[in-house]
């Protein structure tokens, strides 16, 4: 790999980090040297991925509180605080529930926020002080095409990455004068990764004909997006979204 946008040195923490999207984000920074936590709910995934890469498989949930405070203390333990941070864990909707806003429950719009949302700002918040203290840090939020457009019949799914790239840009201005630390969100348009399984055929073909490319896009090619936004060369850039749809976004 080219000697820019190298990572060594940098200790990173991927969430959703043993499949898909989140898979590929490991393999991407640990590729251009860095140690890397795969922080997911599944322990045979993270500890594959983990032993692929030389990282550290870091098995729980977050939403809750005392499970990232065991596993951000697992990875300080084995690498150090966290340099960077990307927020990849992420749900589509309930039990495959794409139903239009009228049809949904409750228990539809907590389910989505919680771990799209809450989760999420959970995880900044874990490595916040660290970054801070050291005054240096990188996060990069993965939001998606569906939090600008809004896809039907993905209220909940939709309005949870707006959200995201809404709180992007807040904790980007919070950030100010606390020293190098950049927060970017990335809004991927349909990405062929195992979250499409929660969809119909039906919604997945009415995203697909959005998109001028006519195809998926890979897991490899948001990561790579993901590394730059990891870097160290990533220092005038904060509080943006970047569109990876192949051609869909309008805005």
């Amino acid at each position: 790999m080219a000697e820019f946008f190298r990572l060594d040195g940098k200790v990173a923490v991927v969430t959703g980090g043993g499949q898909g999207i989140g898979e590929a984000i490991c393999r991407r920074l640990a590729g251009a040297g860095a140690k890397v936590g795969v922080l997911d709910l599944s322990q045979a995934n993270a500890s594959r991925v983990a032993a692929d890469i030389g990282g550290v498989a870091l098995v729980g949930d977050i939403t809750k509180e005392t499970d990232l405070s065991r596993l951000f203390g697992e990875l300080e333990a084995r690498f150090g605080s966290a340099d960077i941070l990307v927020n990849n864990a992420g749900v589509a909707s309930r039990k495959g529930r794409d139903l239009p806003i009228w049809e949904l429950v409750r228990e539809d719009w907590e389910f989505v926020f919680n771990i799209n949302v809450v989760g999420l700002a959970l995880c900044c918040k874990a490595v916040l002080p660290k970054m801070i203290e050291r005054r240096f840090g990188r996060i990069v939020n993965i939001a998606s095409i569906a939090g600008k457009e809004g896809n039907p019949k993905m209220g909940p799914y939709s309005a949870s990455k707006a959200a995201v790239i809404a709180l992007t840009k807040s904790l980007s201005k919070e950030l100010v004068g606390k020293g190098d630390i950049c927060v970017n969100s990335i809004s991927p348009a349909v990405i062929q990764t195992p979250i499409l399984e929660q969809l119909s055929s039906e919604q997945i073909n009415m995203m697909l004909s959005k998109i001028p490319l006519g195809r998926t896009g890979k897991p490899e090619e948001v990561a790579s997006l993901v590394h730059f936004l990891s870097s160290s060369e990533c220092s005038f850039t904060t509080g943006q979204c970047y569109d990876i749809s192949g051609g869909r976004a309008t805005y």
